[in-house]
C-alpha cells in the first residue's frame, strides 16, 4: 500500500451496509487527515459499490467491509473470529486502524516520507530508527501488530469494567426516552463522528435484529455542518442542530477522543439546556466534559493513543446498544 500511494494510487474504501459505509468512511478520514503531526495526506475516498468500477483506476486500492467484498487483483482477506456482529466490527476497526499506521511507518522506514522515520516512532517504539531493510521492518512490525492487539484488549476491557455502573445506567436513560417516544443524537468529530454514524446505524438497524429505535446522526449532512461552520463557526456544529432537533425528553450522545472539543462541550451544553438527557464516551482523562461533569453519564476510556480510544468507545457504545434491548 505504501508503494502504491506513493505512485499516486488512491485507496477506495466501500460497504454494503449503514454499518460498514461508517467504517469506509472512517478509514477515508484516517487516511486524508491523519492524527500524526506532520504525516502526508493520503488520497482515500469512501464509495458506494456501485461506483467503484466507474472510479477505480491504475494502482488504486480497494478495502471492503462485510457483506459487499471485492476480488480482484491481490487480496487479503481479513476474518474476525467472532460471531457477535458488533465484535466483527470492532476487531475490522482495529485492523484497519493498524493498517493505517502500518502504511506510514513503511513510508517512514523505506524512505517515501518527507516527515522522517521518528514521526511515527510512537506508533512502533522498538522499530530501528531509519532502517531501509524490508524483511527487518515486516518482523518488527509483525510483534509490533501483536502488541497492539494486547493493549486494545486491556484497554477495552478497563473501559468496559471502569465504567460498567455508567454504562448500565446511561442504557436505563437511552430505554426510557425511547419508549417515551424520544430519539437518540449522537455526534463527533473525524473518526469519531463516523462512530457517531455507526451508532445511529445499530439503532434503527442493529446486524442482530433487534426492534429499530429513532435515531439521528447530527454529523451525516455536509450542507448544515459547512453551513454553520462557514455562517456561525465551526464551535456551533452540533449546537445549532441540537436547538433545531432536540426536545426535552430525547438523549445526546456525544463522541469525543479527547472530552475537551469546543463543538462538542457546546452541544452538550445546549442539550441540558433544553432539557435533554446527556451521554459522552470521551478518552484521555475524560478532559473538560468529565473533569466539570458536563454530561450526566460520562465514560470514560483512559489512554492517550487516539486510534485505540476510538476501538475501546466502540466496545462502550455496541455494550450500550445491547443493554437498551
Amino acid at each position: 500500500m505504501a508503494e502504491r500511494f506513493d505512485r499516486g494510487g488512491r485507496l477506495l474504501a466501500v460497504g454494503g451496509t449503514a454499518q460498514a459505509w461508517s467504517d469506509a468512511r472512517h478509514v477515508a478520514v484516517e487516511f486524508v487527515h491523519p492524527v500524526i503531526v506532520g504525516k502526508r495526506a493520503l488520497s482515500a475516498l469512501a464509495i458506494d459499490p456501485g461506483s467503484l468500477e466507474l472510479l477505480r483506476r491504475d494502482d488504486d486500492m480497494v478495502v471492503s467491509f462485510e457483506p459487499f467484498t471485492v476480488e480482484a487483483g491481490e487480496e487479503w482477506a481479513l476474518e474476525p473470529l467472532a460471531d457477535d456482529p458488533f465484535v466483527r466490527q470492532e476487531l475490522a476497526e482495529t485492523a484497519y486502524h493498524c493498517l493505517w499506521e502500518l502504511v506510514h511507518v513503511f513510508f517512514d522506514h523505506l524512505g517515501c516520507s518527507n516527515a522522517g522515520a521518528g514521526a511515527s516512532g510512537f506508533l512502533y517504539p522498538f522499530l530501528g530508527s531509519g532502517s531501509g531493510n524490508l524483511d527487518a521492518v515486516v518482523e518488527d512490525v509483525r510483534a509490533s501488530v501483536e502488541m497492539k492487539a494486547a493493549e486494545i484488549a486491556e484497554l477495552r476491557e478497563r473501559t468496559l469494567l471502569g465504567n460498567r455502573e455508567e454504562l448500565v445506567a446511561a442504557a436505563a436513560t437511552v430505554r426510557r426516552a425511547l419508549d417515551e417516544g424520544g430519539s437518540l443524537l449522537a455526534f463527533g468529530n473525524g473518526g469519531s463522528a463516523t462512530d457517531a454514524m455507526d451508532v445511529v446505524a445499530d439503532f434503527r438497524a442493529a446486524p442482530q435484529g433487534w426492534p429499530a429505535r429513532r435515531a439521528i446522526d447530527l454529523s451525516g449532512d455536509p450542507a448544515i455542518l459547512t453551513a454553520v461552520a462557514n455562517d456561525i463557526g465551526p464551535a456551533s456544529l452540533y449546537s445549532r442542530q441540537v436547538i433545531a432537533y432536540g426536545r426535552p425528553g430525547d438523549v445526546a450522545l456525544a463522541l469525543s477522543t479527547s472530552g475537551s472539543s469546543a463543538n462538542i462541550v457546546e452541544a452538550l451544553a445546549e442539550a441540558r439546556r433544553r432539557g435533554l438527557a446527556t451521554i459522552a464516551c470521551v478518552g484521555y482523562d475524560g478532559g473538560r466534559i468529565a473533569a466539570e461533569r458536563l454530561a450526566d453519564h460520562v465514560v470514560v476510556t483512559p489512554s492517550e493513543h487516539i486510534p485505540r480510544i476510538q476501538e475501546a468507545q466502540a466496545s462502550a457504545y455496541h455494550v450500550l446498544r445491547e443493554l437498551v434491548s
